[in-house]
């Protein structure tokens, strides 16, 4: 096991735990050292206790904080960073989430009678490239194994929704991907999934946390692993691709020069095979960030949405005279575009999540796809009203694909975080690839047409009416310091925000009752009135407070309301930072 920015093993005695924490903590650290079965985590354990006992407040902190608790299990699985404790990301803490999963699926089967009557339950397994994740990976197989199911193990680091793909073509009961998606190159994460292919949701995120909880009172080491492992290998992604290809008619356009990043992720192997499949021209690849690296060595954040994520993406494209940067996240389930704007077209932006929603729904749309149309509570509203002018059904949901990819008749998803569930038949999850092929054939369409993604764009704002939003959040080393501020926010909520009066929903007690939307008690803020919407959460995967706001203009206005709305929005975020303390 690697553990990215850990210190050289300590080769002195390493001393008593219980001489440097004192009994309780000591104890628990002793404890854990001789139930972990990575010779890396128990050096770096030793370092850790070394220096602590030598002085070093740095160490002693990292400890008290690592022992401190344990990862919480939660719908979004497990993330966090790597290094010994129970309160990271390590051998020890995805043992005990694999027994615990194991346990839930067995008792379940059991009670549903669910069981392939061919065999034991199948459970696909698939990871990543980050540091570890194919050492977690093997090891959540052998102890699915162990618990009497059949693991199908992924034999390279694949894209997240190719995982989802095959927990139905593969008739699985369950799917593992271990990921952690666009975070930091110091953390990894264990996501989750049903047979039906989506993310789990309460009451089975606490089901499955209670089981491991009971497995964490024992030592690792009485877990039964086996070896009735199946390695899958090409006939997934071969499965995926066809599906895939499915989705771009043949007589479409396909002419459109562009450039494409994976951002040291996976993404690159199985966009060339869409693209061979598909018959889209070949991108100009971003080769300093095509192959897969834990490091994420030209980013500082390995995110599309963070500032300076998509730079040499960019250059690319101008030095190439590209109409198009594509980019995917890490595990290839997101999806980023960029594209000339301003009046001579020279001037590249990266479209925010809401706008390439909006032109992927208004596709669909077109196409005549009909069902359910539906996005996150946090993403913009205008979905709605394309839906309604279509005639079709819109949902709104919390935050998440595991939400809106269980949306029944789920048609088209998206959440403004540039996850889109284009195909939620195959995949009902976000897919960054299946989104990367359905924004390659409306750009070559337009193309085609003399017109661009902004022309597209423009039409929206002219046929559904202006809706514009942003985004600020606070980040934090101080989870504390997010709770008071919600407190806060709660007890003194603003009346008027952007030149209009708004009431507040508190969407962690009875919306519906407020007058706010039907959903499930969630931790988030919903302030709304005279076209202007604003919530304010903490985020599910990171230390930030995230907020997100919208001002809409009625659909009568049409595009001349851009210049007005624009303003509002303006004014807006400097309120809400001001609320944030941003400044």
């Amino acid at each position: 096991m690697t553990v990215p920015g850990g210190h050289d093993p300590v080769s002195a005695a390493v001393p008593d735990p219980r001489h440097v924490f004192g009994a309780e903590l000591g104890a628990r650290v002793a404890g854990w050292r001789a139930d972990d079965p990575d010779p890396v985590t128990q050096l770096a354990l030793d370092g850790l206790v070394t220096r602590a006992a030598d002085g070093d407040a740095g160490a002693r902190a990292e400890l008290e904080d690592a022992f401190s608790g344990r990862l919480a299990f939660g719908t979004a699985g497990l993330r966090g960073a790597l290094g010994p404790g129970p309160n990271r990301m390590n051998r020890v803490v995805v043992g005990q989430a694999a027994a615990g999963l194991a346990a839930w699926l067995t008792d379940r089967l059991t009670d549903t009678a669910a069981a392939d009557a061919g065999g034991p339950a199948r459970v696909v397994v698939g990871h990543d490239a980050r540091y570890n994740s194919a050492v977690f990976a093997r090891d959540t197989a052998e102890i699915l194994a162990g618990a009497g199911l059949h693991p199908l193990l992924v034999d390279h680091p694949t894209p997240t929704p190719v995982i989802a793909y095959g927990i139905r073509a593969l008739g699985c009961v369950a799917g593992v991907v271990v990921t952690a998606s666009h975070n930091p190159a110091q953390d990894n994460g264990y996501k989750v999934y049903l047979g039906d292919g989506s993310q789990i949701v309460p009451p089975v995120d606490a089901e499955i946390a209670a089981r491991i909880e009971v497995v964490a009172g024992r030592p690792l080491a009485d877990v039964p692993r086996g070896d009735a492992t199946t390695t899958v290998g090409p006939e997934l992604l071969d499965g995926y691709v066809t599906r895939l290809a499915s989705l771009v008619p043949a007589d479409a356009p396909r002419e459109l020069d562009w450039v494409y990043t994976p951002l040291h992720g996976v993404g690159a192997r199985v966009v060339a095979a869409a693209l061979a499949a598909t018959g889209f021209r070949e991108p100009t690849v971003v080769t300093a960030q095509e192959q897969p690296d834990p490091a994420f060595p030209t980013v500082a954040f390995p995110n599309p949405e963070e500032p300076g994520a998509l730079d040499l993406a960019l250059a690319a494209a101008a030095e190439n005279g590209a109409e198009l940067v594509v980019a995917n996240d890490p595990d290839a389930d997101r999806c980023a575009v960029a594209a000339p704007f301003g009046p001579d077209r020279t001037g590249w932006r990266v479209l925010s999540g809401d706008e390439l929603g909006a032109l992927l729904a208004d596709d669909a749309l077109r196409r005549g796809v009909t069902g359910t149309y539906a996005c996150s509570i946090v993403s913009s509203s205008l979905l709605a009203r394309m839906a309604a002018a279509h005639g079709q059904p819109f949902v709104r949901t919390l935050t998440g694909f595991k939400w809106i990819g269980r949306v029944p008749g789920l048609a088209f998803g998206y959440e403004e975080a540039i996850g889109y569930c284009c195909d939620p038949s195959a995949v009902a999850d976000k897919d960054g690839i299946s989104a990367l092929a359905r924004v390659l054939t409306l750009a070559a369409g337009l193309r085609a047409e003399g017109r661009t993604l902004a022309d597209r764009l423009a039409e929206i704002d002219d046929r559904y009416g202006v809706v514009r939003t942003t985004q600020l959040s606070l980040r934090t080393d101080d989870p504390a310091a997010l709770r008071t501020l919600m407190a806060r926010l709660r007890t003194d909520p603003p009346t008027v925000l952007g030149g209009s009066p708004v009431r507040c929903v508190d969407l962690a007690g009875d919306s519906a009752a407020q007058g706010g939307p039907e959903l499930p008690p969630t931790d988030g803020l919903l302030f709304t009135g005279g076209g202007i919407t604003v919530v304010v959460r903490p985020s599910g995967t990171e230390p930030k407070l995230k907020s997100y706001l919208e001002v809409a203009a009625d659909p009568a206005e049409g595009a001349g309301a851009a210049e007005s709305v624009a303003t509002r929005l303006e004014l807006l975020r400097g309120e809400v930072a001001t609320l944030l303390g941003l400044g």
